[in-house]
Order: C-alpha cells, then structure tokens, then sequence
C-alpha cells in the first residue's frame, strides 16, 4: 500500500495576467507526491462556487485524494494574484478565502492516524480555525509520522510566537536561503544546523535557488549543486522539491538519492509553467534512483 502523504492548508488558484491555474503549496506537495508514487492526499477548503468545482475537478483529474477538501457555503474559493519578473520569480498578493476557515472534524482525526508523512507552512496559521485543525491535525497523527514545516513566508503577518509554535510541532525543516535568516532569529538559532539542533529536528532542508541545495541532518551537511535550466516558472518548485523529499524519507531511499531527486525534480518545475506541470515523463526518465 502506498504511503499517505498530506498536505494541509491552502487550497487556491494563482490569477497570472495570462490566465489562472490551480495551486497552494500544500496542493502542489500532495499532486507531486502522488506522482511519487505516495497516495497524495489534501486537506483544505474551498468554497460552494464555480472555481471551487472546477478545482475539486482538477485535482480528481491529477490522481489527487480530495476526500479532506469541504466546501464552504459562504467564503469564496482562494485566490491569488501571481506577476513574475524577467526571471521567472514570483511576487503574490494573496485573497481571503475558504482555505482560511478550515474545520476539525472526526474524519480528519481518522484520516492524521494513517499519515506517514504531513506538509504544512505558515499560510495555514494566519486563520486561527485554520490553525486550530492544523495544530489538531498534527496531534493526531502517530509518533512516527514524518512532520514537515515548510515554512513558505510570505506578505502576510508571521507572528513570532506562532513560527516559533510550528517550529516545536514538526521533526522536518525546509526553507529557502532567503527565509533562513528570518526563522533563525524568531527561533534562537545560528543557521540551518543551528534551527536543527535547537528544535531536535531530525533533518533541515536549505534550498539556495540556482546554487542547488543543502541537507542538515547532523555532521556534515549533504550539498546538491544546482541543476542548470531555462526558467520558465518558478512557482511550484521548492514545493516540488518537499514532496520528493517526503516521499523519499517515507519510502525509505538513501538520503543522498532522496536528495539528488528533489533538487532534479524542483529544477525540472521551474523549466515548465504552471506549479502542477505533468511530470511522468520526466519522472520515467530519472534514474535517481
């Protein structure tokens, strides 16, 4: 059986000036993990309107496990406005919506208690209901589910106290080199190695863009120089590189492997637009492992 692998929070659609396509980082981590081979499951919520629809279908379609996706009957389905600049890099503005009204229920208890892996950031705690069923959700889940903090900063408020709370509910870090600094000072800690060794983590994923990636996990820190593409898009990526990461640790490869694979796979997201592109050819041909 196919581990299950969650991604939980946003749900939404990035409105790029050419048109709109489905993403939130926890979306893009559980389409990718099922890609992976890993039973990609998300948890989040839209809302009882057409873009909510057509998102419920488009995941249906992508292989996806919705079952966790509700339906508001009064927010709208998120949204999020996307420019890029000349290479490929995002800037967000980032639309209330029903992702931030996440409820607890029973069924997401059952579904945590059979969670090998579970991704989430800092979207998810903006909305304190939303928060409250990923804090639950995290409870929920056995001891030797892997937690995964992807920190994903973006423009709204990051309180201090509420990073520094995700920070002592996961055992995986991933970051960017940019958001480093940021989560360092707000947990206490001297860099990467330093956040692992503060927080007891098993593992702290650096992504340092074009210059490749670093793995923490004690000693030495594991380095995969960057991979050189056309950028297309960038979007997507670093959540493209989570999956992988997670659906590796979880499937028990070699941590060199599992790294080697995340670094192609992210490289391979940036060269195609759009943060869900169709990768199984892509993946067929990847022999790591």
């Amino acid at each position: 059986m196919a581990p299950r692998v969650v991604g939980i929070g946003e749900l939404l659609w990035d409105l790029y000036p050419g048109g709109r396509r489905l993403g939130g980082a926890p979306a893009n981590f559980a389409y990718h993990a099922t890609r992976l081979g890993c039973a990609g499951t998300l948890v989040s919520r839209v809302g009882d309107d057409a873009l909510g629809r057509e998102a419920l279908s488009a995941l249906d379609a992508q292989g996806v496990d919705r079952g966790a996706v509700q339906v508001d009957p009064s927010l709208p389905t998120g949204t999020v406005s996307v420019t890029l600049d000349t290479q490929g890099h995002p800037a967000y503005v980032i639309h209330p919506g029903a992702w931030d009204a996440l409820d607890w229920t029973p069924g997401l208890a059952q579904l945590a208690a059979g969670a090998s892996a579970i991704c989430f950031g800092t979207l998810a705690s903006r909305g304190l209901r939303t928060l409250d069923a990923v804090t639950r959700f995290l409870a929920a889940a056995p001891p030797e589910c892997l937690r995964i903090f992807d920190v994903n900063l973006r423009q709204d408020p990051h309180g201090p106290e509420r990073v520094r709370a995700l920070l002592g509910r996961c055992d995986v870090l991933k970051l960017n080199e940019d958001e480093l600094p940021v989560v360092a000072a707000l947990g206490g800690a001297d860099g990467a190695e330093g956040l692992r060794r503060r927080f007891g983590l098993k593992l702290v994923a650096l992504t340092l863009g074009a210059r490749g990636s670093e793995l923490h996990a004690g000693g030495p820190p594991l380095v995969e120089p960057g991979v050189r593409v056309e950028v297309v898009d960038t979007v997507g990526a670093g959540d493209a590189f989570t999956a992988a990461l997670a659906a590796g640790l979880v499937q028990g490869l070699p941590l060199p492997d599992v790294h080697r694979r995340a670094a192609r796979l992210s490289a391979y997201v940036c060269t195609q637009p759009g943060a869900m592109p169709d990768t199984r050819g892509f993946l067929a041909a990847l022999r790591v492992p």
